[in-house]
């Protein structure tokens, strides 16, 4: 992949000044540190915003001291909340905070998926156990139970039985949040020891990686292995389609091989790429930057 140089500098109330890029984070993970030297590299002025430090007054706003913010936050609800009040601030982000509010909350990225005819795993909700229920014998078992807002891989189950999907719900309504009830199944497939993570960065796949593992949840947050991915016509058509579905410019789409080809699993948004990055000499960080700086120019332009 060529990476096309952007200036250093973008025009700002008729001057030349470096963009004012905001990161905003829960925690300065690895991937977040290459970010802010890739800004500062090219002469950005940078500003971390974390999550849990900011203070925004809705009555009488003193917005930071950005141009564009770029969505790094881990803690979703945080995350969401602080977008919607940049937005309607006049701040830029990237992703957008529709996008990001899509990506979060699997049932509707599952919806926006399946509208735009995107080749997707078998998904549906129920909100009540004798639903969920009737929803395994419709797609039979194995059945995959996850949370509608989640990442890392963290409370997902198999259900093997109709009696093993009745008690993982049981015990998810007993965890007494609004998150727990609603129950988002999906068929399981049986996987050939991985599944693939493509990165895509304003409508382009700059790489793709296999996330290999014994265990049928693949994700590199539970012990998966990255290894070297082609990105075949195939991954890059699938993959820009579902990140167009979805509305995200900066992107983590997860999918999977299966008898039928392949299928999207699901869409990232702030998606990590630290094991991408060891197989690949794209320099995603950089990538990443060079999108920020010509999504602000173009929105400079338009005004």
């Amino acid at each position: 992949m060529t990476v096309t140089a952007i200036p250093n500098t973008i025009q700002r109330h008729g001057t030349r000044s470096p963009m004012r890029l905001g990161v905003l984070v829960s925690h300065l993970r690895e991937e977040e540190k290459l970010i802010l030297a890739a800004a500062a590299e090219r002469g950005f002025e940078t500003h971390v915003l974390q999550d849990r430090s900011l203070m925004l007054d809705l009555t009488s706003p003193e917005p930071p001291p950005v141009d564009l913010v770029l969505d790094r936050c881990v803690a979703h609800t945080r995350g969401a909340c602080i977008l919607r009040i940049f937005d309607s601030w006049g701040i830029p982000t990237l992703n957008s905070s529709q996008a990001v509010d899509i990506c979060d909350d699997k049932v509707m990225m599952s919806a926006a998926l399946a509208a735009a005819g995107v080749p997707t795993l078998r998904t549906a909700v129920a909100f009540s156990i004798e639903s969920a229920l009737q929803i395994g014998e419709k797609f039979g078992y194995p059945l995959i139970v996850k949370p509608v807002s989640g990442s890392w891989g963290r409370l997902l189950a198999k259900a093997n039985s109709p009696e093993s999907l009745r008690t993982l719900l049981e015990q998810k309504q007993q965890l007494g949040t609004h998150h727990h009830g609603v129950f988002y199944l999906q068929e399981y497939i049986t996987k050939p020891g991985r599944d693939i993570r493509a990165f895509v960065v304003g409508g382009e796949v700059i790489a793709a990686s296999y996330r290999n593992a014994e265990h049928w949840i693949t994700n590199v947050a539970r012990g998966a292995v990255s290894t070297v991915c082609p990105v075949t016509s195939e991954i890059e058509g699938m993959s820009r389609a579902a990140a167009g579905a979805v509305g995200a410019e900066i992107a983590g789409v997860d999918l999977v091989e299966t008898a039928d080809g392949l299928k999207i699993i699901e869409v990232n948004s702030g998606a990590e790429f630290k094991g991408l990055r060891s197989t690949t000499p794209v320099p995603i960080a950089d990538v990443i930057v060079e999108h920020a700086a010509s999504t602000f120019a173009i929105l400079k332009g338009s005004h």
